[in-house]
Parts: C-alpha cells; structure tokens; sequence
C-alpha cells in the first residue's frame, strides 16, 4: 500500500503492482485511454459499482447500477459496524437523493423498486460524503472523448500497474472533471488497455479513508426512470 499526501488535504491510496515506477508523464496511447475512459462508461450505458464510504461510524456501502445516459444510480447503501436504521434501498440523480428504509436490506435492489415510502431530498455535491461520492460516480461518465492533447498540461500522469479482479490495470492521475475544473489530481484510475475503467479511488480532507468506486463487481440491472 502506497500512500501519497497530496494538497488542499487531498490523501491518495493505491497499491501499487509490479512495473516501472511512477509517477512519469503519460504516453500518447496512455493520453488516448484517459481521454476515452468517461465515454466507455457512457458507451457502455450502464455500469454495475460498489462504493465504499467512509463514515465516523465504520462506513457506508453502496451497491448500485449507474446509468451514464440518463445520469441516474439504484442501488442499495449498508453502514459498516453501526446501526442499521439508514440501511435501505438508494436512487440518486445530480439533482437529487432519495432512501427507500428497509429492516432486512438485500444484497443488491430489486429490478422493480418500491412505489411508496422514498423519502428524498437534494443532493449536495459538496457535502457530506456520501453526497460527495454519489456525485463523483455520476460524473465518471460523458458523452464524448476529453481532448487527449491536452491532458499531460492538465496534470495527468502514469504512477504505477496493478491488477483489479484479474484484469491488467494501469493508474493514472487525471483527466480533471469538465465541470470542476483543477482537480486533475482529484481523482485516480485504475485503467485496461482499451480504456475500460475498473476502480477510482480518492479521498477527501476530514476523512481517513478513502472513497473507493469499483465497477463490474456485481451484475447490472436496469436503472428504473425516475419521478
């Protein structure tokens, strides 16, 4: 385990695999895989995540489908050694968080989410960090390439290999987020050589763990429209 401390309180995590050391600036292949990662997803349409929160009380987990098209999540969300009464079904836009409380929460969402008993409010992507990582998954995702000229200028770098659930991985700093810009070194991804994104880790001041994105750890279902 490497850890990386950061500005602006920003702490980085990774485990580094076998390879050359990082970090170094990005090849144009690599440059090319970073601009095309948030399309993949968008591509893909939809993308099966497990996000792990942290939380004071142990931390939260997030099992969920994300569907990059409509800019929608369903899932279910499970606190870690605390008490269960916020444990539930989950459906988040950018625009809003709703929870669906359930006593015996199952293992992923029902294809059908329940008609009644949501209690929703909006969504604040800069407060707390389930919110902060609610929209952070929403935003892996767009519907056309980033400019891959210009991501070594932006802060994009190569720092290190791994391997994710059997599936070569290279890590990258980068690229920064359309609608936030400077935050290139805001965000970690865990990269194929197509540009297929299988984990983002980050952390944010204030919290001791990381927030950790996994993709394709459970099976996909449909995002069920919301409103």
């Amino acid at each position: 385990m490497v850890v990386v401390a950061l500005g602006a309180g920003f702490v980085w995590w990774f485990t580094a695999g076998s390879g050359d050391a990082g970090p170094r600036a990005v090849t144009a292949d690599e440059a090319s895989r970073l601009a095309i990662t948030r399309f993949r997803n968008y591509e893909a349409r939809g993308r099966a995540v497990t996000i792990s929160v942290p939380d004071p009380a142990g931390g939260l987990v997030v099992t969920a489908s994300v569907d990059y098209r409509t800019k929608a999540g369903y899932g279910v969300v499970k606190g870690k050694a605390r008490n269960d009464s916020g444990d539930g079904l989950i459906r988040w836009t950018a625009a809003r968080v709703a929870l669906h409380p359930m006593p015996a929460t199952p293992g992923q969402a029902p294809a059908r989410p329940p008609a009644d008993d949501w209690f929703g409010r909006p969504l604040n992507p800069t407060g707390g960090v389930l919110d902060r990582a609610l929209a952070i998954v929403l935003g892996l995702g767009g519907d056309r390439p980033d400019n891959a000229q210009l991501l070594p200028q932006n802060g994009a770098a190569w720092v290190g290999s791994d391997l994710i659930n059997g599936h070569p991985v290279d890590v990258f700093t980068g690229p920064e987020s359309r609608d936030r810009p400077g935050t290139a070194e805001s965000v970690r991804y865990w990269l194929d050589a197509n540009g297929v994104m299988y984990r983002v880790q980050a952390t944010v001041a204030g919290e001791t763990d990381p927030v950790v994105i996994d993709f394709d750890s459970h099976e996909f279902i449909a995002v069920p429209p919301t409103g």
